[in-house]
């Protein structure tokens, strides 16, 4: 059994838990820390658990909407931690120090195997050091964990085929950013092909990914001021062919209900 719940997306903090069963064992895998340690741990006890139980964290990048709070996680609970060599040079300095025996450096391509689950790092194209999202299973089930990026890559569509459930990238409206109160460099950091998907470009994505074992799609990391769940559901469903009211829509303040993939 595979299945994840956001603990939040956006730009105030990104963390998803991801958790396979096999054998009445259960494995969790944290992506990111974005939030405030307290509200995370308050957000792990919401989902059933607890910070003790989980069995690794993969931070995908050094922004710190996603990296957030992981330095003081790991020391308060020595947890297993994940991440590109690119990502631990952007943040290592000695408040980072952590044990060696807790660090695992990965790379693109490189399958990381956490008790009933495994997980697949793929590269986007992203103004990080070296940033990487996530292909996880169960070994029967696979969801993909895409946001972040600026534009769709071949590899980036190539590292999503087949899987069964989506946590996708819906950043923003591009007349929405475009009308907003944003400064001009960051209007153009946001759209640009380092920045982050608009919703069409999801869409695309989703377009380019779609098939029949599809099952269930998350929108992700909305931006607050430039994007709404409305326009973030209306361009996936017209990809999906359903009512918009089957996507979901990750929360960047709360979490979202369990999805079974």
């Amino acid at each position: 059994m595979l299945r994840f719940k956001s603990l939040g997306s956006g730009s105030s903090g990104n963390a998803t838990l991801v958790e396979a069963q096999s054998g009445g064992h259960t494995t969790r895998l944290l992506i990111d820390c974005g939030l405030r340690l307290r509200d995370l741990e308050a957000r792990l006890i919401e989902a059933g658990t607890c910070a003790e139980d989980i069995d690794a964290i993969f931070i995908t990048h050094e922004h710190g909407d996603h990296i957030g709070c992981a330095r003081s996680f790991v020391k308060r609970y020595a947890s297993p931690l994940w991440m590109s060599q690119g990502t631990w040079l952007a943040v290592n300095d000695e408040a980072w120090m952590v044990h060696q025996q807790q660090l695992n450096v990965t790379r693109d391509g490189c399958m990381i195997e956490i008790g009933a689950l495994q997980a697949m790092p793929f590269t986007v194209p992203h103004d990080a050091r070296e940033p990487l999202q996530l292909r996880c299973s169960d070994g029967n089930r696979h969801l993909g964990v895409v946001t972040d990026l600026g534009h769709v890559s071949s590899h980036v569509v190539a590292s999503l085929q087949g899987c069964h459930a989506l946590l996708l990238e819906t950043n923003h409206d591009p007349d929405l950013l475009e009308a907003s109160s944003y400064p001009s460099f960051l209007k153009q950091r946001v759209a640009g092909a380092w920045g982050h998907l608009a919703n069409q470009a999801a869409a695309e994505l989703l377009a380019r990914i779609n098939h029949d074992q599809l099952q269930r799609v998350q929108a992700a990391h909305l931006s607050e001021r430039n994007n709404t769940p409305e326009l973030a559901r209306a361009s996936l469903s017209a990809v999906l062919g359903c009512s918009p009211h089957d996507i979901d829509v990750a929360d960047p303040l709360a979490s979202s209900a369990w999805i079974h993939v």
